[in-house]
């Protein structure tokens, strides 16, 4: 069988859920009848381990046997109502545009889910760059693991640097 066969469409929904542990999760779209499986390793050839549950993503997808599946990430937006809280100390150094921030090439030290934080390593620079929970979610992750490349729109915090941003190496680079 080959591609011709069975074409692919393009199609944005909403992530019902995903589950890194289990290694898929499913999509709902208003131009589906059923749920679009959505497989880690797809996840994982956009540059993302995990995906917020609810936010917007852009797949290509095939009908298989099975139903219809994802072949291919296009692109992740954050959940709808998403956004960044800091505290007002945190937000003296934040511009009106986060998207206006340089994206640093960073390595993810250690990211704790149940603590709500982790920390990453900016390439080149010898502190650790703080990332909250929070700033995932709204960046449409759910969680990182330690080693994975991503990259941070970073601002000083009171205690130091902290990401405001963690997009996928992979789209980062698509830029």
């Amino acid at each position: 069988m080959t591609d011709e066969d069975n074409p692919t469409l393009v199609i944005e929904g909403r992530v019902k859920w995903f589950d890194p542990g289990k290694g898929f999760g499913f999509i709902v779209s208003e131009l589906t009848t059923g749920d679009i499986l959505l497989h880690a390793n797809v996840l994982r050839n956009f540059g993302q381990s995990s995906i917020a549950d609810g936010a917007g993503i852009r797949v290509k997808v095939q009908q298989t046997t099975r139903g219809v599946q994802a072949v291919e990430v296009v692109s992740v937006q954050p959940p709808e109502g998403a956004a960044l809280v800091l505290s007002e100390e945190d937000k003296s150094g934040l511009p009106e545009d986060v998207t206006s921030l340089p994206l640093e090439p960073a390595r993810v030290k250690w990211f704790d889910k149940d603590k709500g934080f982790g920390f990453a390593n900016v390439f080149g620079r010898p502190e650790d760059v703080f990332i909250h929970v929070e700033v995932l979610r709204v960046s449409g992750f759910a969680d990182l693991a330690a080693g994975e490349a991503v990259c941070l729109r970073i601002v000083e915090g009171k205690r130091g640097r902290m990401a405001v941003q963690v997009v996928s190496w992979e789209s980062a680079v698509q830029r």
